[in-house]
């Protein structure tokens, strides 16, 4: 039987250890925290660059942005942004990342990780709302011991981008989740959707970052000089057979 001073043990036990170390660390570190649905995401503040992409500080260097790309497509100590990732929604507007790395092995001056707008088509008539499955997944999860059938809380203005749920029938109203997931609207009568726990604004131009609101004439964006406003009397049209009872 092998000594456990030996060589060989010893190894065995440093890697344990330095991998311990690592899953503790990832656990603990105040930079990022996890989300399902992004893997990675870390904690900042949006900022906004001149092309209306938002961008989000962040110091994780992901090491699966590390695709070869051009010069050309390198800006100063940065490696060029990698692919985008797939969408958080399939429909009704989620959001999309793409991440680049610092070539310097040190902070490189800006952000590393950005958003944009995806699949912003309607979603079909019949499909639940995004929120309101966030809170029908709770409902096989005991809260104090009970079960209950979780409904969403909707516009609230301290805490947007929180998962608040009340009880069908219950006067109670829980935070199931700091956090509900990307491409959430903020609010039941707004574009705007949440992106890693904060509220962005959304145009109706459904871009990121936009403030593009309907004219009077329903046009996105528009002067209002597409539409004319009528006034006057309408007369009935109605046939004098269809007025006798």
């Amino acid at each position: 039987m092998a000594s456990w001073k030996s060589p060989w043990w010893l190894l065995i036990w440093m890697v344990f250890m330095h991998s311990t170390l690592l899953q503790t660390t990832a656990e603990k570190s105040p930079g990022a925290y996890f989300l399902p649905e992004f893997a990675l995401s870390p904690q900042g503040s949006f900022l906004e660059d001149t092309t209306g992409e938002q961008f989000l500080t962040y110091r994780y260097d992901d090491q699966t942005s590390r695709n070869a790309r051009s010069d050309e497509d390198k800006d100063g100590n940065w490696d060029a942004w990698g692919d985008w990732s797939d969408c958080s929604r399939t429909c009704g507007g989620g959001a999309s990342y793409s991440l680049r790395r610092c070539l310097t092995g040190r902070n490189c001056e800006g952000q590393n990780i950005r958003y944009k707008t995806c699949s912003n088509h309607d979603c079909p008539p019949d499909a639940e709302d995004f929120r309101a499955q966030q809170c029908s997944a709770y409902n096989d999860v005991q809260y104090q011991g009970r079960y209950y059938e979780w409904l969403p809380r909707y516009n609230d203005p301290a805490a947007p981008c929180a998962l608040k749920c009340h009880a069908r029938g219950q006067n109670l109203v829980v935070e199931l989740a700091p956090k509900v997931l990307d491409g959430t609207r903020c609010n039941a009568d707004s574009l705007d959707m949440c992106i890693s726990g904060i509220c962005q604004a959304v145009g109706c131009d459904r871009q990121l970052g936009s403030d593009a609101k309907e004219d009077n004439c329903g046009v996105c964006a528009g002067d209002g000089s597409t539409c004319r406003l009528v006034r006057g009397q309408s007369k009935s049209h109605v046939s004098p057979e269809k007025r006798k009872f």
